[in-house]
């Protein structure tokens, strides 16, 4: 089956009732059809793409995958970028198709909201306020908006969202359990280009030197990434092979230095107390400070806006001690361009 357009909510009423009524196989009974529903502002990417296979291999091919494009106007500030943000609608549904969409619903402003801008709107609360709510104010109350009335349109029963924009996923999720929305939240990992940047609409607007400088951010996460993945190794090191701090001493003694500093490590992860600050989410952070701080000497287009390791419950900053998963979360302005990335930790996996 082609692909099919809906840019009213009759066409879209329409087109779900056919997939609905669509005849089983010949040779095997009526499959228990899923819906599963895509949300994008357009401007469609491999991102986006993963998102559509993702929804696809969830709900098989006796489901049904709508995609949908609305660049929401409730969520862009004033200042923001919405009069320039892409539209390309037919590039946008080549994509759709060739992931494997059965559907696109493409609705004007108006036919989401017909009777202006809403009096009544979905309140984002607290994780609403931190890191890109505190600066975008406003967003996160616009996004949970059309998100809702997107959920009640396409009545899916799976929704996929991508985990580069993780405070707005664990939004999306607080909001279908706190008000009992009945679809299934789901999140799909963040699609990179091969340099390691996180593929973005908003990537097109960068000229070659300031894509350059926006690989900051991803080796930023990955620094930090690498710099706990040490840690777990040293621990796990220590517990195999415990050695002393009067080991340490004695080869400090004979002017080794670099093995006892390399010894003194590895006691103090034996014995769980780490001799400075050089451990745990403090570590982690301090390793994208790094790149990000040599980023912006080097780069005046550069500007950092926040590097925040957050817990993903409720985005609040976790402690130096943390254990357990976190999100390592970045935004910044590359020229007049603002980006973000983030990546997944979890503190004491080696444990």
């Amino acid at each position: 089956m082609s692909l099919e357009l809906a840019s009213t909510r009759a066409e879209l009423d329409r087109l779900l009732a056919r997939h609905r009524d669509r005849p089983p196989a010949a040779d095997g009974p009526a499959p228990a059809a899923r819906t599963a529903v895509v949300m994008t502002m357009g401007a469609l990417h491999d991102g986006h793409a993963a998102l559509v296979r993702a929804a696809r291999a969830h709900v098989g091919e006796a489901g049904s995958v709508v995609v949908t494009v609305f660049v929401n106007p409730l969520q862009f500030g004033v200042g923001e970028d919405l009069d320039r943000y892409p539209r390309t609608l037919d590039s946008d549904l080549k994509t759709a198709e060739a992931a494997g969409a059965d559907a696109v619903f493409a609705p004007s402003v108006d036919e989401v909201y017909p009777g202006g801008t809403p009096q009544v709107r979905i309140s984002a609360g607290p994780m609403g306020e931190r890191l890109e709510g505190a600066a975008r104010p406003g967003h996160f109350d616009g996004m949970l908006t059309v998100v809702a009335k997107l959920l009640h349109l396409t009545a899916p029963d799976v929704a996929f969202y991508g985990q580069k924009d993780a405070q707005q996923l664990a939004l999306i999720r607080r909001m279908a359990r706190d008000l009992n929305f009945p679809v299934e939240i789901v999140g799909v990992p963040t699609v990179r280009e091969e340099d390691g940047l996180a593929l973005s609409s908003r990537n097109r607007f960068l000229s070659a030197a300031e894509r350059r400088t926006a690989l900051a951010l991803s080796l930023a996460l990955f620094a930090a990434r690498d710099r706990l993945g040490a840690q777990h190794a040293l621990r796990a090191r220590a517990r195999s092979a415990p050695t002393s701090d009067a080991r340490a001493a004695a080869l400090s003694a004979l002017g080794e230095a670099r093995a006892a500093a390399d010894t003194h490590a590895v006691a103090h992860a034996a014995s769980g107390t780490p001799p400075t600050r050089g451990c745990g989410a403090h570590a982690v952070r301090s390793a994208a400070r790094v790149v990000l701080d040599q980023a912006a000497r080097d780069n005046r287009s550069f500007t950092l806006d926040y590097l925040a390791l957050v817990d993903p419950a409720d985005f609040t900053d976790v402690p130096d001690d943390h254990t357990g998963e976190a999100i390592l979360a970045v935004a910044a302005r590359v020229g007049a361009t603002r980006l973000i990335d983030n990546i997944p930790l979890t503190f004491g996996a080696a444990q």
